[in-house]
């Protein structure tokens, strides 16, 4: 099942919900008796077929008229993985980490699919990061790697968009790593069963139509059961959680010469099975904002 977070576009006033994505349609799961935010049903638990067998008496849009969200708008914590991938540790010309390289992306990145991703006033080496993503569906803590899929409510694309200048000032990446607009995800959640396997899809990023990232997810050196198992034995995941799973070799900032995003690329990750979000890099309005 794919569970979109989505605002209308005409005649609702320009309201958020959420609903069931059919083909070129969605359902809209506040009109079926449902809980009408993403936090909501998570925390009530996403049972599949208890939302299918309620989908007919709902309120359809098409596709065409809402704009998608972030599946997630509001998530607690953001954590992602560095050096995750064999070949991308080979073109950042470091060692693999004997542990899992986990670090914050603070939840002001968190953007949409296709919503503009901003090219900082600050920094022109800005990156791309394509990057298999997933939602926290149970409150927990020591969960054996057995046991990890358990916990997991979905599944979707994100690109952990990075600012290498500002990343590598310091060790623990976060600055670089959490710009407004540098976690686009979506473009809807898609639940495990639908998934199947989610260490067999393959991963893709393209700028400008250009295949700059190509793998597949059983390319993870710690795979989403590992990263459960080892968070949870440091702290409690909550609901909401979204964790960023690492990306493969083809970042700009291995290319030579480096080659970074400008101002009016279009970068487009892909995962099978998950869709593709896609985003336009645009200049930063770099305006005092207080209150």
């Amino acid at each position: 099942m794919k569970i979109a977070t989505y605002r209308a576009t005409s005649g609702s006033g320009g309201e958020t919900g959420i609903g069931v994505v059919q083909d070129d349609r969605i359902v809209d799961l506040k009109s079926c008796g449902l809980p009408g935010d993403m936090m909501s049903l998570l925390k009530g638990g996403i049972d599949v077929a208890a939302i299918e067998s309620r989908l007919g008496g709902g309120t359809t849009l098409a596709l065409a008229d809402v704009e998608l969200l972030a599946p997630i708008p509001n998530p607690g914590k953001v954590l992602a993985i560095g050096l995750n991938y064999g070949d991308h540790i080979a073109e950042s010309g470091m060692e693999a980490p004997k542990h899992q390289v986990w670090f914050n992306k603070q939840h002001n990145c968190i953007n949409g699919p296709y919503a503009p991703i901003n090219l900082p006033s600050v920094s022109p080496m800005l990156d791309y990061e394509a990057e298999l993503c997933l939602v926290i569906g149970k409150t927990c803590k020591h969960v054996p790697k057995e046991r990890a899929g358990e916990v997991i409510a979905g599944y979707f694309c994100g690109n952990d968009v990075s600012v290498r200048d500002w990343q590598i000032r310091a060790q623990t990446f976060q600055i670089g790593k959490s710009f407004d607009t540098h976690g686009p995800i979506g473009p809807y959640l898609v639940t495990p069963d639908e998934v199947g396997d989610p260490h067999d899809l393959d991963i893709r990023c393209l700028v400008n139509g250009e295949v700059r990232q190509n793998s597949n997810t059983k390319h993870l050196i710690f795979d989403c059961f590992d990263a459960i198992e080892h968070l949870t034995q440091a702290f409690t995941l909550d609901v909401g959680d979204v964790l960023f799973m690492g990306t493969p070799s083809g970042v700009g900032a291995a290319m030579k010469p480096a080659s970074w995003l400008v101002e009016g690329d279009v970068v487009r990750v892909e995962i099978d099975k998950l869709g593709h979000i896609e985003n336009t890099v645009v200049p930063e309005q770099a305006e005092t904002r207080i209150g």
